[in-house]
C-alpha cells in the first residue's frame, strides 16, 4: 500500500495549512492513522494520532492540541492534518503513517505504509 503526501507549503506565523495522505491500493481497513514530523537535526516525532473507527480515539502532541486537527475519510482512503496556528517550531518534513489490511489475490494481507514526506515552513 503507498501514500501520496501533499499540501505542505511555505507560510507565516499564525497561517494554516492542511495536509492530505491518500493511501492506494485494495483498502479494507485504516486501523491506526497517523502524522509524524522531523525538524533538521531532531528525531521524528508524532504529531497526531487517530484510530479505528466508528468511536474513533485521538492521540496530539502537547505542543499541538487546540490547533491541529486530525481527521479521517474512509470513503477516500484519506487522512487529514489541519494546522492552524502555525508557529516557526513547527517547521518541519511531514510524514504520515497507516496501519490496516488491504486485499491482494483472494487475501487480506496487514500493511504498515508510510508516506515520503511533505515539507512545512513557517516563517516568523
Amino acid at each position: 500500500v503507498q501514500l501520496q503526501a501533499s499540501g505542505g507549503g511555505l507560510v507565516r506565523a499564525g497561517g494554516s495549512l492542511r495536509l492530505s495522505c491518500v493511501a492506494s491500493g485494495y483498502i479494507i481497513s485504516m486501523n491506526s492513522m497517523s502524522w509524524h514530523r522531523q525538524a533538521p537535526g531532531k528525531q521524528r516525532e508524532l504529531v497526531a494520532r487517530i484510530t479505528a473507527s466508528p468511536t474513533s480515539d485521538y492521540e496530539y502532541k502537547d505542543s499541538v492540541k487546540g490547533r491541529f486537527t486530525i481527521s479521517r475519510d474512509d470513503a477516500k482512503n484519506t487522512v487529514y492534518l489541519q494546522m492552524n496556528g502555525l508557529e516557526p517550531e513547527d517547521t518541519a518534513v511531514y510524514y504520515c503513517h497507516i496501519q490496516g489490511d488491504y486485499y491482494e489475490e483472494k487475501h487480506l494481507h496487514p500493511y504498515n505504509s508510510w508516506g515520503r514526506g511533505t515539507l512545512v515552513t513557517v516563517s516568523s
